[in-house]
């Protein structure tokens, strides 16, 4: 499957025929799943509702049991509509909250079973209870995904990092995801913040937007007011390789950012020096897309080998290769956190991190953003934004 199950449903629209019905029978039997736990936990098991309610509840959960896989294929297939994306992503969200909170509705069954309650008022309290919890947790995270990130500051000690650039603050941005809700103000805010930590590098670790830069150009122009002190440094994600890679590493560049496609600039301060390096997303080369692919000794070539290097690369799971050629550290961002509540655990059979610092091999560390923006439904529940500043510290400093 797809990383995401936008991707997926558009993928779909796009294979051959025979294929093309096996793989929406997959996308339907999930969407069924989705459905049916929670429709029975409010409508079915043992809750006695008049036949009024069951059946008008039934016909809603019908409703968006054909609703999603629609939106979605107008939405994020060739016809690229942004209402109906914006509503399948939402409906998307609205489900998957639903589903969990039904299924640990169950232990509340159990509980209340032990104590003696019977039915239907155990049941209509179990259902009651989920209805709640679900609407409090999707406004919250509603509130939490449009809101203008917090700041996270982490201190990292790098063993090469000379004197002169301990200290050096590098401001991490990330997983933007321009789409299909408007968020030119957000955009705008976004960057005052990262502008009010006069960083000294910049950097945007891919997933700027899903379309293309003629769509999404309102929402990602204020992207040329950063400011930093010695770079502002962009790497693709992967989401850029479903709509138009090429188009913002151009883009970017043209707003005077440094695209980092497989290549490494230097950044010097007091006398010392640090490689800042940039690979393609790990699913460059299976994109298709002419002269893309993750290729670390392309980006790392003519460099000291004696200089400490920072490389950007949007998925953690890159960190492999970084360590093999000895990097001192790698941003990343691409899992959100999981976003979503408990996508984080779903997340951790792709990527050997989910968020924070962490230390691969004897040298290389690795700092994994939960991403600046949000992708698809616009909810972040137990998954905060946010807005990271890196200060890179000389070991051994007194």
């Amino acid at each position: 499957m797809q990383d995401n199950p936008a991707a997926e449903v558009e993928s779909v629209a796009r294979a051959r025929p025979g294929r093309r019905w096996r793989r929406l029978l997959v996308v339907l039997a999930i969407v069924l799943v989705l459905l049916a736990v929670p429709w029975w936990t409010l409508l079915s098991a043992g809750t006695e509702w008049p036949v009024a309610v069951i059946v008008v509840g039934t016909v809603a959960f019908a409703a968006a049991f054909v609703g999603l896989p629609t939106m979605m294929t107008l939405g994020h297939g060739r016809r690229h509509l942004d209402w109906a994306a914006a509503t399948g992503d939402a409906l998307l969200g609205v489900m998957w909250v639903l589903f969990v909170w039904s299924v640990l509705g169950q232990l509340l069954r159990l509980a209340l079973f032990v104590l003696g309650m019977p039915d239907p008022e155990r049941s209509r309290v179990v259902a009651g209870a989920v209805v709640a919890v679900v609407v409090a947790l999707l406004t919250w995270g509603y509130a939490e995904a449009m809101r203008v990130p917090r700041l996270r500051r982490v201190d990292v000690d790098i063993d090469r990092l000379g004197s002169g650039l301990d200290g050096l603050r590098v401001a991490v941005i990330t997983d933007t995801h321009y789409g299909p809700i408007d968020r030119t103000r957000w955009s705008a805010l976004m960057v005052d913040r990262v502008n009010e930590l006069d960083a000294d590098v910049v950097c945007h670790v891919g997933d700027i937007a899903d379309g293309t830069v003629d769509v999404r150009l309102p929402q990602a122009r204020p992207l040329a007011a950063v400011h930093a002190r010695l770079a502002r440094v962009y790497v693709t994600g992967n989401h850029e390789y479903f709509s138009e890679a090429q188009g913002w590493l151009d883009y970017m560049g043209g707003i005077g950012w440094d695209a980092l496609h497989n290549r490494h600039l230097v950044v010097e301060r007091n006398g010392d020096k640090l490689v800042v390096a940039g690979v393609d997303d790990a699913t460059a080369q299976a994109s298709g897309v002419a002269g893309h692919g993750a290729n670390l000794e392309a980006a790392l070539a003519d460099s000291d080998p004696m200089l400490p290097v920072l490389l950007l690369a949007h998925q953690p799971k890159q960190v492999a290769k970084a360590a093999a050629a000895g990097v001192d550290l790698q941003i990343s961002g691409h899992t959100h956190g999981g976003q979503i509540w408990p996508f984080n655990f779903l997340v951790r059979f792709e990527q050997p991190v989910v968020q924070g610092l962490s230390r691969h091999g004897d040298r290389t560390q690795l700092y994994t953003s939960r991403g600046t923006g949000f992708w698809g439904p616009p909810f972040r529940i137990f998954a905060p934004s946010e807005i990271t500043l890196i200060t890179l510290r000389a070991s051994g400093l007194p």
